[in-house]
């Protein structure tokens, strides 16, 4: 069965993100973006929020080509990550695009707690059919969806990456 894909307007997650404002208790000392696709929602909530500290994260998850079958259960490569004196004691918010099979995210939230700081996890989309994670799920989330979700900022990468079946004009 082939994956329903879903391309979104800037307008559509202007709206996902004014649906996260609520969802969140008090406020917070700094904001980790996942990168790269925390990026822009991260921008969009830390200006709507005030938050004036904003870090990044990246992850990478290896795996050797010939156990293709066993790359969901790679260790994660921190290729960036905020130093622990800038996490410990603080509330922070965690941003990412995306809940799929939910390992960045995880990997990223179970940093911040190791380094003492308190993460409260967000995502535009969370995706409970792919999650690896059967007792986790984000803090606050903007929307479920069972399918491929390609933000506006991604859709210069053409109809090939993307899968769309229609090429856009």
């Amino acid at each position: 069965m082939a994956t329903r894909k879903e391309l979104l307007s800037w307008d559509e997650v202007d709206r996902l993100v004014e649906h996260l404002i609520p969802q969140f208790r008090g406020e917070f000392d700094a904001m980790v973006i996942i990168t790269r696709g925390g990026i822009i929602p991260g921008g969009m909530l830390c200006e709507r929020l005030n938050i004036k500290e904003v870090l990044t994260a990246a992850v990478n998850f290896p795996f050797e080509a010939e156990r293709e079958a066993t790359k969901l259960f790679a260790w994660p490569e921190f290729l960036q990550f905020p130093e622990d004196d800038l996490i410990k004691g603080r509330q922070i918010l965690l941003v990412d695009d995306v809940w799929g099979s939910g390992r960045t995210i995880t990997a990223v939230k179970n940093r911040i707690a190791g380094a003492g700081g308190y993460p409260f996890t967000c995502v535009l989309h969370y995706n409970p059919y792919r999650s690896l994670f059967t007792q986790a799920k984000p803090d606050s989330y903007a929307a479920i969806t069972d399918a491929h979700i390609v933000y506006p900022w991604e859709d210069y990468r053409g109809v090939d990456k993307v899968l769309l079946d229609e090429p856009q004009l």
